[in-house]
């Protein structure tokens, strides 16, 4: 693990405190992951773009576009999105069975969503590969290939927090932490 650095808007590098500037405007704060990645203006601009893009442009409905965030986060072990991104889920009034089977593992209350659920582990799990059979039972579910990319895209956004936070432990912020999660392997230990 890294030791980070998590800046605020007055100790950031120039060229990110437009940035967290837009993260205090969203969020009323600074969260810890836009201050680690503040070090880098070029990750907190490219996240916080994908992040614009996936809430604004993609295909998706607000409670698909909280199955690709949670499903990819899950399956990335990310201890600091599960948790934010439940209390986003919350504020976009995402039904609770929803979130809970998200962070559980456990079948979503409706076949649409877990086929999303299956295709986006399915790209993670086939490194971008996936079958034949996959893609057929994303669209038997009445996805297309705007989904498909969009999905890409949102896998995208996530790699770039979900690796952050694995390489530097980001701490989970206090809003956030009454949504602790742990996976499943570790929770056991």
């Amino acid at each position: 693990m890294a030791e980070p650095t998590i800046h605020t808007q007055e100790t950031a590098p120039a060229a990110s405190k437009p940035l967290l500037e837009k993260s205090v405007e969203a969020f009323g704060r600074v969260p810890n992951l836009h201050g680690v990645m503040a070090t880098s203006p070029a990750l907190l601009d490219a996240y916080q773009h994908l992040h614009a893009l996936a809430v604004e442009h993609t295909a998706f409905t607000p409670e698909e576009r909280t199955v690709v965030w949670m499903t990819v986060n899950v399956a990335n072990e990310c201890h600091y999105c599960v948790p934010a991104h439940t209390a986003i889920a919350r504020t976009e009034d995402i039904d609770e069975a929803i979130i809970s089977a998200l962070r559980d593992e456990t079948p979503l209350p409706s076949e649409r969503l877990e086929a999303l659920r299956r295709f986006a582990l399915a790209l993670r799990d086939t490194h971008g590969r996936p079958s034949a059979g996959a893609i057929a039972d994303f669209r038997s579910a009445g996805f297309g290939e705007r989904a498909m990319l969009d999905v890409i895209m949102i896998f995208a956004q996530k790699v770039m927090s979900n690796y952050t936070n694995a390489v530097f432990q980001t701490p989970v912020d206090a809003g956030f932490q009454k949504f602790d999660w742990a996976p499943p392997r570790m929770a056991a230990e």
